[in-house]
């Protein structure tokens, strides 16, 4: 007579010993690629189980996909740690992940003082059969009306409150970086206008009270609008992840973006 199958058992967590790191539902994780040429697998684990009768625990993940394993494949808007969560359920040997990660949302990887190899955004879910996205449409920034990709320096103009990449307003990212203000071709006349007679203002402002100027401090009220944040990619590559914000980056709605969107 055949022995009965043992039930499975619901683990809450489970140490993957070769890592010593304890994993648990709702975790990202690195897992091994059948191929050592590729990269590791991200996934979340949606459980873990037991077989009951020996050791071998298996997980149940849910995959994220990188750009680049998309029916429509890696594009120019994409950031080098952009992963889409797909529809695509899977059981692995527990044994098989080889470390923890981060999957943050967009909004919070743009607030990293400093990106790592284990740190991850999404924006994204992929429908892995039929190639869809949701959301189906993102919007666009620049004279290139491309979407935004946290990997590129960008500025932002001081009129229309619209970003550029220097390069579409042919500007160096040095250049870039050493501005106090911008104003595209469509604001800068404009845009002079009021840079002028904020100067103006203030001459006037610091003959009539250039003592209590003294007593603020240097540079007191300067008000610079170009802000910049640079993250660290600790990889040993030396890069620089560059990016630049409004000052107002906790608000809700992206009211500087083009109209315009893109249908992925």
């Amino acid at each position: 007579m055949a022995k009965a199958k043992a039930p499975r058992r619901t683990l809450d967590s489970y140490t993957v010993k070769p890592i010593n790191k304890t994993v648990k539902p709702g975790d990202c994780v690195l897992m091994r690629p059948s191929d050592p040429s590729k990269p590791s697998y991200v996934a979340k684990i949606e459980r873990i189980e037991s077989d009951g009768r020996g050791p071998h625990v298996r997980v149940r993940v849910r995959w994220y996909y990188r750009p680049e394993e998309s029916i429509g494949g890696r594009r120019q808007f994409h950031g080098s740690k952009e992963v889409f969560l797909s529809d695509h359920y899977d059981t692995q040997s527990a044994d098989t992940i080889e470390g923890k990660c981060m999957v943050h949302s967009f909004k919070n990887y743009t607030k990293l003082d400093a990106v790592g190899n284990d740190d991850f955004f999404c924006r994204f879910e992929y429908n892995s059969s039929t190639g869809a996205f949701n959301p189906d449409r993102v919007a666009v920034y620049c004279k290139c009306e491309m979407p935004y990709n946290p990997d590129d320096l960008m500025v932002q103009c001081e009129g229309c409150s619209d970003w550029f990449h220097p390069a579409c307003i042919e500007m160096s990212a040095e250049e870039a970086q050493r501005l106090d203000h911008f104003f595209c071709e469509n604001c800068s006349s404009e845009g002079q206008k009021k840079l002028q007679n904020s100067h103006n203002t203030r001459q006037s402002d610091a003959k009539r009270k250039g003592s209590r100027r003294k007593q603020r401090g240097a540079g007191g009220d300067k008000v610079n609008k170009i802000q910049m944040l640079m993250y660290n990619d600790s990889r040993g590559t030396g890069a620089l992840f560059l990016t630049l914000f409004r000052l107002q980056a906790n608000t809700q709605a992206d009211t500087s973006a083009s109209q315009a969107v893109v249908y992925l």
